[in-house]
């Protein structure tokens, strides 16, 4: 009889997997965004995507391959580290054509040029059995940054904490992907959508933050769960101001349309994909923090503090905690 998996994503990686790299300090015990090859300059991490999982079976090749690139890309961008090169690993529906193969290769091709990087090697194979989605797995090195790798464990109580960009793009665009009636007929659905399908990795701003950030983290599972990792690593507890957090027009739109804002508030700060880069600073840094967002002319929005204490809560405007139903994705628990 098979049992099923009782344990979550993080759970199950600090049980089984982090003790199998016990032998190599710059892998962090697995509790990092990406791994040091110690006595070198490169900073390796690896992300896998699968049709159905992280993009809707029967994406074009192309687009999937551009997300799964820029996924990793984004984990470099949280370290501060510059884009290297790529190992590349494919798994293909049964069925697929030439044509589908050229799509993807090309998909790759116009990102490899948008952020200076080459392929290093890889393989692909097929799906014996029908209906085996897409699945494409990046090992995506870069190179540390001069003034140290941002790591997430380096958080301190007192510190402020900020976020790129905007939150919860993604997760509306995921719904417009996935319901035909969302929004339909309005500019934010296709706004929404190409947050979705291609995100954004903020790697000048990531290189900008070496040396002035204390701890960051890519927004991949949801703002609230990835400020949960940080909090953890950093063995602190984080307060998110939930009207400071930056929404784009259509999110904004989107919050207002329904009938409970908290509720509203709490769904874009736990969907996931926003890709953005969450981080702590001290106080003292709020300038450079400021110049790091108009050199690389980036939105960065201060949204919260580090506290004494473990955990993340997701604050109203009234003060009281706004209670957060699912705080991010986790593969293990869907």
């Amino acid at each position: 009889m098979r049992r099923p998996v009782p344990e979550g994503e993080f759970d199950l990686i600090r049980r089984l997997f982090a003790p199998l790299a016990a032998g190599e300090p710059g892998a962090f015990g697995l509790a990092d965004d990406a791994a040091v090859l110690l006595d070198t300059d490169f900073v390796v991490t690896k992300d896998l995507l699968v049709g159905g999982v992280h993009f809707p079976k029967g994406e074009p090749p192309g687009r999937a391959a551009k997300k799964a690139l820029r996924a990793n890309l984004s984990d470099l961008a949280a370290k501060g580290a510059k884009p290297f090169g790529y190992f590349l690993g494919c798994v293909w529906p049964k069925g697929t054509t030439a044509g589908d193969i050229e799509a993807l290769a090309a998909g790759l091709a116009e990102d490899q040029g948008a952020f200076r990087l080459s392929l290093l090697g890889g393989d692909t194979t097929l799906h014996v059995d029908k209906g085996g989605p897409l699945t494409i797995s990046v090992t995506m090195l870069g190179l540390a940054p001069r003034d140290g790798l941002i790591r997430r464990n380096g958080a301190r109580a007192g510190d402020d904490v900020y976020v790129s960009g905007t939150i919860g793009d993604a997760g509306l665009g995921l719904r417009a992907a996935s319901e035909a009636k969302f929004l339909r007929g309005t500019d934010a659905r296709a706004q929404l959508l190409d947050r979705y399908r291609a995100p954004t990795p903020r790697l000048s701003l990531g290189g900008a933050l070496a040396g002035v950030a204390g701890a960051a983290i890519d927004v991949s599972d949801g703002l609230v769960a990835d400020a949960g990792h940080l909090a953890s690593a950093s063995g602190v507890a984080i307060d998110l101001d939930a009207a400071r957090i930056p929404l784009s027009a259509a999110a904004a739109e989107w919050r207002d349309g329904e009938g409970d804002p908290a509720a509203a508030i709490a769904y874009l700060a736990s969907a996931g994909d926003d890709y953005e880069i969450l981080f702590t600073a001290p106080a003292t840094r709020r300038r450079s923090v400021e110049m790091a967002g108009q050199v690389t002319k980036t939105q960065i929005t201060r949204i919260g503090a580090v506290r004494s204490g473990a955990g993340v809560r997701l604050i109203g405007p009234s003060g009281a905690v706004i209670a957060v139903e699912r705080s991010g994705y986790d593969h293990f628990s869907e």
